[in-house]
């Protein structure tokens, strides 16, 4: 398992808890907006063992209550179901999140019992995926069932699209609200500019479009929000 980086502190990527993100190196998108592309495209970053990753965890325990599981793609590998289940065993919490390309083994982690929250990225309507994830004639087969397994299970979880302009329009947005009508949890984010950003020609929606925007998914998704804006 190559662990890329470490965040020790969030409060924002478990929503209600104290938690670290630990990010996995590698991904198999190539998504020109990617704002951990030196990790996930080229597996680089801040490297940490294994064994030094857990040492930190143990000694964050009484102030961490969770763990966010990131990437690049944490369900490309697996040795990551024997890593979520030893952290949940240290006692913390855990949150996966994935881009929804390995239904099975999103099922296999939900069946493990190491698993609190899922967080899944929708990246783009079906029919123009290929454009966000910068992959042409992308199949979506297992974009789609990875939404129906959370749409069908008890485990806790969020849908979230970060929005581009030039890569997404109203007619996507509302496509994709379609597709996870009625969930509990949807969350828009405005992409921002970074350094680590492959396609430096991407522009940002402003707030009061975002805003627009979630009027639109609204109609599908009335508890939808705006996030980071």
């Amino acid at each position: 398992m190559k662990i890329c980086g470490l965040m020790k502190t969030t409060l924002l990527d478990f929503p209600g808890r104290v938690a670290c993100t630990v990010f996995l190196g590698g991904c198999n998108l190539r998504c020109p907006f990617c704002h951990n592309s030196r990790l996930a495209f080229k597996e680089n970053g801040d490297v940490l063992s294994e064994n030094e990753f857990f040492t930190f965890l143990d000694r964050r325990k009484g102030v961490l209550d969770a763990v966010c599981v990131s990437g690049g793609e944490p369900l490309m590998h697996k040795e990551v179901f024997e890593f979520l289940k030893k952290i949940k065993d240290m006692g913390f919490l855990v949150k996966l999140d994935t881009n929804g390309c390995f239904p099975k083994m999103l099922e296999t982690a939900l069946a493990s019992g190491s698993v609190d929250y899922v967080a899944m990225d929708i990246k783009n309507s079906l029919p123009q995926y290929g454009a966000a994830v910068g992959i042409d004639n992308f199949d979506t087969g297992n974009i789609e069932s990875s939404i129906e397994i959370l749409k069908n299970t008890e485990i806790e979880h969020e849908f979230r699209t970060t929005l581009v302009k030039g890569i997404h329009t109203e007619e996507d947005v509302i496509k994709m609200a379609r597709m996870i009508a009625g969930e509990k949890r949807y969350f828009l984010q405005g992409f921002k500019m970074s350094d680590g950003v492959p396609d430096k020609t991407l522009a940002e929606f402003t707030k009061e479009e975002m805003e627009n925007l979630l009027k639109s998914v609204r109609q599908y998704v009335p508890d939808a929000e705006l996030r980071g804006i």
